[in-house]
């Protein structure tokens, strides 16, 4: 099966059929699109024109190839048209009955040898090609939107597909500048199988009212440096489209990560399916318009404003990391900060870490050496918790482990001063629990920094039952003066960002058990399909994986979910000592340093 693949028939010329058109007729193919409707194949047309236009403007093509491109493009609204195409890829709707008929009109049209490959994103492929009469050449052919910016292209075979149609596409992948990666026939595949999950499970966080949308689409892009938010990137795929796929997905795996959560059947039977209509968990300016526009649930600019007590000075308790870096945070800001250590040794080593952060910032021309020298000055370095007598907020950074906590609490309850502020950097623990080992569990409250505390921008904060107003109020207006984003949420485990991000973790590490896909293929999958800046097995082994799997037992065991049961690969290297590039090898060996 030694094809060419010059010329290749797109069948279905909505978003994704333009883009791959245009991916196409940018490479030198002949390209014929075929849609009944012939709007949307002017449509097509005229998104070409516009973007080779932009191309031009931009100097990134001439003019002359500019015609080149337009000229390799005609549309058709019969599939007779593609008779002549050595590879036909389809991406009708989402239906195995539209996706069916197209397939067999198509046996009666092209040649024998001729590829047919599916876009799907939810479907068998398996049960597509079943239906045509050449089983051999069907294959899942699967772009990312938008078709012309995403690199990745999912190469699905099914049990039936030679291995000749998988090698022409996979060479044709390479050849349009895409990474193609080979997987099987599963819903989801490789990107959309660990996206859907994620995207489903933040629905049903914002069903169950526990943070606003918009405060968990701020969460994961600050906190996990996403491009956009799950709720946002809902509304863009489409929410029809997503339940279709959750519902194949739930099909396939019984997990109920994977059962669509109530509120997207509701958005969609409603007609409420997003940006393309106008409306779904946001609303926009108009159908297909990606400007948001304020609505009932848009929140007020002084929202969770409130009365705040006054905050001068700050202690930080701990000498890592965290502590070190939130310490900074606070000291850059204008606070005076105690930063307090179990031996004055150990905080004036905590100390000397910020200077070096200092220093860092002062080399790249971020800071000077006058604000460097300021900030230092505002720290004070002590070896114990006495020197928290008159601080007004007291931020704990030790070790994730509730005892300690609780004790370092109940010292903090003796030393501070009535009214001031306490605050758990916990990342898993609750809240509650370590603000009864106080006499005044109203007073304390989760401030969640993220690592590392000076650069990233989100701080979770988290209230308890018994969190008073003012403190919750406090701790918000401190979150701006520190030029960090706030978003609140309650005090349950995983909170908004690690509740989402490590059952993700979890169904990527479940794929390498399942040998359905490799670390290096899955890790490339969600960096170039999905966006993110590390792939799932790269974050995996800089959190280390000792930390994820405390943090999976807790998701686990709070909401008791057989799909959070931590996968058995995880436990295994954890006990073998592997536990990420802290130790030289997690699921991936680094060199020692």
């Amino acid at each position: 099966m030694d094809i060419p693949l010059s010329t290749i028939a797109v069948v279905g010329l909505g978003t994704m059929g333009t883009g791959i058109a245009e991916v196409l007729a940018r490479s030198g193919r002949e390209v014929i699109g075929i849609d009944i409707d012939d709007a949307a194949a002017r449509q097509a047309v005229a998104a070409l024109e516009a973007s080779t236009a932009r191309a031009v403007r931009r100097e990134r093509i001439t003019e002359e190839e500019r015609r080149n491109i337009l000229a390799r493009f005609r549309t058709f609204s019969d599939l007779q048209a593609a008779a002549d195409a050595e590879l036909v890829i389809e991406v009708v709707p989402e239906t195995y009955e539209t996706k069916q008929q197209v397939f067999r009109e198509l046996d009666a049209v092209v040649s024998p040898t001729a590829i047919l490959a599916t876009g799907t994103n939810a479907l068998s492929v398996t049960r597509l090609a079943a239906e045509s009469r050449h089983p051999e050449r069907v294959l899942g052919l699967h772009f990312f939107n938008p078709a012309p910016v995403m690199k990745l292209v999912e190469v699905v075979s099914s049990v039936l597909t030679a291995p000749p149609a998988v090698a022409a596409v996979t060479e044709l992948a390479r050849q349009l500048g895409k990474e193609p990666v080979a997987v099987g026939d599963r819903p989801g595949f490789v990107a959309d199988g660990l996206l859907f999950g994620y995207l489903n499970q933040a629905a049903a966080m914002y069903e169950a009212n526990y943070a606003s949308r918009e405060d968990i689409d701020a969460a994961m892009k600050l906190g996990c440096g996403l491009p956009m938010g799950p709720l946002a990137l809902l509304d863009l795929i489409g929410i029809d489209t997503a339940r279709t796929v959750l519902e194949a997905m739930y099909r396939a795996s019984h997990d109920r990560l994977h059962a669509p959560a109530p509120v997207l059947g509701q958005l969609s039977t409603a007609g409420l399916t997003g940006r393309k209509t106008g409306r779904g968990f946001y609303t926009y300016a108009e159908p297909g318009s990606p400007n948001v526009v304020p609505d009932a649930l848009t929140p007020a600019q002084d929202a969770g404003a409130g009365a705040g007590r006054t905050v001068r000075s700050v202690g930080v308790a701990g000498s890592g990391t965290m502590a070190s870096g939130i310490a900074e945070v606070f000291a850059k800001a204008g606070y005076d900060v105690v930063l307090a250590a179990r031996s004055q040794e150990k905080a004036d080593t905590a100390k000397g870490r910020i200077a070096k952060s200092l220093e860092r910032s002062v080399t790249k021309g971020r800071l000077t050496a006058g604000a460097r020298d300021e900030t230092l000055a505002r720290i004070t370095a002590s070896g114990s918790l006495d020197s928290f007598a008159e601080v007004d907020l007291a931020v704990e950074a030790v070790a994730e482990d509730l005892l300690v906590k609780q004790q370092l609490f109940a010292t903090l309850d003796k030393v501070c001063r009535p009214g001031a502020v306490l605050a758990t950097t916990t990342s898993s623990l609750p809240v509650v629990a370590i603000a009864r080992a106080t006499a005044r569990p109203e007073d304390v409250v989760g401030m969640h920094f993220f690592n590392p505390a000076p650069a990233m921008k989100l701080v979770e904060v988290v209230r308890t039952v018994l969190t008073a107003d003012e403190v919750h109020a406090t701790v918000r207006e401190v979150c701006v003066k520190v030029r960090k984003h706030p978003v609140d949420c309650g005090d349950r485990a995983g909170f908004i960002v690690n509740a989402l991000l490590f059952p993700y973790l979890n169904n990527a590490i479940k794929m390498v058990e399942e040998h359905y896909a490799t670390l290096d293929d899955i890790d490339a999958a969600m960096k170039l399909g999905g966006g993110y800046p590390m792939g799932p097995f790269e974050l995996l082994d800089v959190v280390g994986l000792d930390v994820s799997l405390a943090i999976e037992k807790v998701l686990h065991s709070e909401f008791r979910d057989p799909g959070l049961a931590p996968a058995p690969l995880l436990e295994h290297l954890v006990a073998a000592g592997c536990l990420g590039r802290k130790t030289g090898r997690g699921f991936r060996e680094y060199a020692r340093r």
